[in-house]
């Protein structure tokens, strides 16, 4: 199945408002500390933003899995985003593994922390791509 214009545009707006907002819910949720729920919404908001840019692209993914290849195959290895973006995207993704499913291990300010900034950067980057390409 895929997307005529119209409903490709109003995925992708809606999934690029969708990372905002989840952004907003993390810096909501920092002060009270609970990382392994901050991570998870990291990695949301960051995958609302990414599969927003692949489906502009007209990528389809089936997984979340499939979004980390995806980004990593069409955009980072290709230089149209940094390499590092795609290396934060598969730290996103293993994070938030880590804090939904590992047992034995309780994510820290140390793990969570540092990747704040740095997937508002990619979800400012990876909404204006997709943006991009919808106005060509």
């Amino acid at each position: 199945m895929s997307l005529a214009a119209e409903e490709r545009y109003d995925v992708v707006a809606y999934r690029i408002e969708k990372a905002y907002e989840t952004m907003k819910q993390v810096r909501g949720v920092l002060p009270m500390r609970y990382w392994a729920l901050i991570a998870n919404h990291l990695f949301y908001a960051a995958y609302y933003a990414v599969s927003a840019l692949l489906i502009a692209h007209g990528h389809r993914v089936k997984s979340h899995e499939g979004t980390v290849t995806q980004f990593g195959l069409h955009f980072a290895k290709e230089g149209i985003v940094p390499l590092e973006m795609g290396r934060l995207y598969s730290r996103l993704y293993e994070v938030r593994l880590t804090g939904d499913y590992k047992d034995n291990y309780d994510l820290t300010e140390e793990d969570v922390m540092p990747l704040v900034e740095p997937t508002e950067r990619l979800i400012a980057l990876v909404s204006g791509l997709a943006k991009a390409k919808l106005a060509e």
